[in-house]
């Protein structure tokens, strides 16, 4: 069990590094990527900056969590996909986005994984 929660969680910790590392150096095709145009001036910074930050750093922390054994790590990654998923939702309902289901049962599925992972794969136990 305990190997298939770390194939779980380190097959879309290495897909986000990859996706945050793309930010950098392809961002054209990384926003294709999610569905997103590439804005510009101050726009695009921040949207380079801080979605190719996002999937870096929860990438990162997912494998930090499986090289410590610590469940922070995993916690930390869930929140920020759960959070994803809640925005996605308050962006349909608020602001006329489309509403994107696949991305948001993915991501909450993930963050779920991720909580089991916290207590199945780690030390704090």
């Amino acid at each position: 069990m305990k190997t298939l929660f770390r194939i779980l969680v380190a097959l879309p910790a290495i897909l986000f590094v990859v996706m945050g590392l793309r930010w950098a150096v392809d961002p054209t095709g990384a926003a294709a990527g999610l569905g997103m145009t590439l804005m510009e001036g101050v726009g695009l910074s921040s949207q380079i900056g801080d979605v190719g930050s996002f999937f870096l750093a929860m990438g990162i922390m997912m494998l930090l969590g499986l090289v410590t054994a610590k469940a922070s790590w995993f916690q930390a990654s869930a929140l920020l996909l759960a959070l994803a998923a809640v925005f996605r939702v308050l962006a349909w309902l608020f602001h006329e986005a489309a509403l994107t289901p696949d991305m948001i049962i993915v991501e909450v599925v993930l963050a779920a994984v991720l909580m089991l992972a916290s207590s199945k794969l780690t030390e704090d136990n």
